[in-house]
């Protein structure tokens, strides 16, 4: 019997934040006995191989399949392998079925700033609710995307588990380099990422600072051409650096030599960079909305996202104020030791040993 199955299907070559969550949680599930359905085999685990097309390594067509996959033939291989719970650390199950499912939800940007031009906004608006209304329980990364699942699928509160992430404290450290000459982004481009506005407020700065803004993430040929065209007409192609993809093991010194992390997102389920940042000592200016206050707590510059001139404001105090970065490195650093993998994976299994 495979009591415990865990959808992999979703993971992705180069990892983003979904897939660095399954990856660091998987290992303290180990104790359950789990069934991994994977595309290749994982060493150390028992692994039922499923087609390797499922992914969003395949775009749209990859999502299509993993939906049709879901649908028609996880429910022969729950009921082949006699399973008794499902968990998918995306809010993603078969619907009318007989399979038990715990899903882990990571946010709801895609109907908070809905894309009519984004086929995902069926999937969002009509599938999800439904997986979550069938689902024995709901993990989700944080208390706004608690309030969330409750506002946007009226799903009582008693079925949802807020379990916070972690970070990697081998990968993410100080590192006590020298100092760099940049502010810097880690993440997507997307428009609720706010890097319009963030390159706006850099655009405000620059005249009097020979800082450099350095915007590290995969080009995305719906947004990045428009943010190349904004930092031209600002003049600012020189100092502003569109970095790409940065491989994981890089971002550590990236951090570690920045001014400071900016991270001005209209809206975020947690928001991983921002810990990791607080983790190497990074002064960290981020956003007053959503996860991120409840995430950064006291240990950074909270602004409002909309207001171009307070993000310049808060960049400009950290450039030119020594104390303000000590005092961020001290408090990020004391931050971060709160939140660990070890903690999301013991609280997650626990969780599960209550529905197998």
């Amino acid at each position: 019997m495979h009591s415990l199955l865990i959808n992999l299907s979703f993971l992705i070559s180069q990892p983003t934040g979904i897939t660095t969550y399954a990856k660091n949680v998987v290992p303290y599930l180990k104790g359950l006995q789990p069934t991994l359905l994977v595309g290749e085999e994982i060493s150390d685990y028992n692994c039922y191989l499923i087609p390797q097309n499922l992914t969003p390594d395949y775009g749209k067509k990859g999502h299509f399949n993993r939906l049709v996959w879901t649908q028609q033939q996880l429910p022969k291989i729950y009921k082949n392998l006699r399973s008794r719970l499902l968990f998918s650390p995306v809010p993603e199950a078969p619907l009318f079925s007989d399979c038990r499912s715990v899903v882990m939800v990571h946010d709801f940007i895609p109907l908070r700033f809905p894309s009519r031009r984004s086929p995902l906004l069926y999937y969002h608006r009509y599938y999800i609710p439904r997986v979550l209304e069938q689902a024995e329980g709901i993990l989700c990364n944080s208390t706004a995307t608690a309030r969330d699942i409750s506002n946007f699928c009226q799903i009582p509160a008693k079925k949802i588990m807020p379990i916070p992430l972690g970070y990697d404290a081998k990968n993410f450290r100080y590192l006590d380099l020298p100092n760099g000459n940049y502010f810097l982004y880690v993440g997507r481009s997307d428009p609720y990422k706010n890097l319009h506005r963030l390159i706006d407020a850099f655009g405000k700065i620059a005249p009097w600072s020979d800082s450099e803004l350095w915007l590290a993430g995969s080009a995305d040929p719906r947004y990045t051409p428009e943010l190349k065209a904004q930092v031209r007409e600002l003049g600012l192609s020189e100092r502003v650096k569109f970095l790409e993809y940065v491989p994981y093991e890089k971002l550590p010194v990236l951090m570690n030599q920045a001014i400071a992390l900016v991270f001005p997102s209209l809206w975020e389920g947690f928001g991983l960079p921002v810990l990791e940042a607080m983790a190497c000592g990074t002064p960290v200016i981020t956003s007053n909305r959503s996860s991120l206050p409840e995430l950064a707590g006291d240990a950074a510059i909270l602004v409002d996202p909309y207001n171009v001139r307070e993000i310049a404001s808060a960049m400009q105090l950290v450039a030119i104020s020594p104390t303000t970065r000590s005092r961020l490195r001290e408090q990020g650093l004391a931050r971060a030791s709160q939140f660990s993998w070890a903690k999301t994976g013991a609280l997650t299994c626990d969780v599960l040993k209550q529905y197998l």
